[in-house]
């Protein structure tokens, strides 16, 4: 649950760009300027307007909420220059999570499905969690779930990390695998040295 909201604050901070007033779209009669070289104290907007033009900088309202209103003298453009690099920053390391479902008696045949279909997942950089929900009396037997989370682990140790190593919530079980970028481009490289070899051969 931190995680989830430490990611919404975040995203909240990017997307207030949008919602800045600067200069002339402020509308408050008074407002505490900060910025830097300045200290803060509470002045007329139109005072605080003239003190942010003779640095060469915008009056940005930064908080409207309280009172009374928060300004910051600043850069505007660099301002929005920093933002937006922060945004793609945040979108480019974002790695989403795919769930797979398992029980502790998944047979050979499914279990060799589930693991293509994470290989698959894996190579547009998602993580994947193995997941077992365990009903009634199979409880007692949570062993054999660990056993199968294992299983999975082993399976993709050649492309993967473990983020998460098996972890009993309630009556769920577990796992979660990160990609590992650099074995992936490996076996892609020998994926695309695999079909030249056989587009020559035809």
């Amino acid at each position: 649950m931190r995680r989830k909201t430490k990611n919404k604050n975040r995203k909240n901070i990017i997307n207030k760009e949008i919602k800045y007033k600067r200069n002339s779209e402020i509308r408050s009669k008074v407002v505490r300027l900060v910025g830097k070289n300045i200290k803060p104290k509470v002045y007329p907007l139109k005072q605080a307007l003239k003190i942010a033009k003779d640095l060469s900088l915008d009056l940005v309202e930064i908080n409207p909420k309280v009172t009374p209103t928060i300004c910051k003298a600043m850069n505007f453009s660099k301002f929005l220059y920093n933002l937006k690099k922060s945004k793609k920053k945040y979108k480019k390391n974002v790695i989403l999570t795919k769930e797979i479902r398992l029980t502790s008696q998944t047979n050979i045949h499914d279990l060799s499905f589930k693991i293509e279909n994470a290989k698959k997942i894996l190579k547009y950089n998602k993580k994947v969690k193995f997941s077992i929900i365990f009903k009634g009396r199979s409880i007692f037997y949570k062993y054999l779930g660990e056993k199968m989370l294992l299983k999975c682990m082993e399976l993709l140790s050649n492309i993967t990390k473990v983020e998460i190593p098996p972890r009993m919530e309630e009556k769920k079980m577990f796992i979660v695998l990160i990609p590992n970028s650099h074995k992936l481009n490996e076996n892609k490289k020998k994926e695309i040295k695999k079909e030249i070899k056989f587009k020559k051969k035809n």
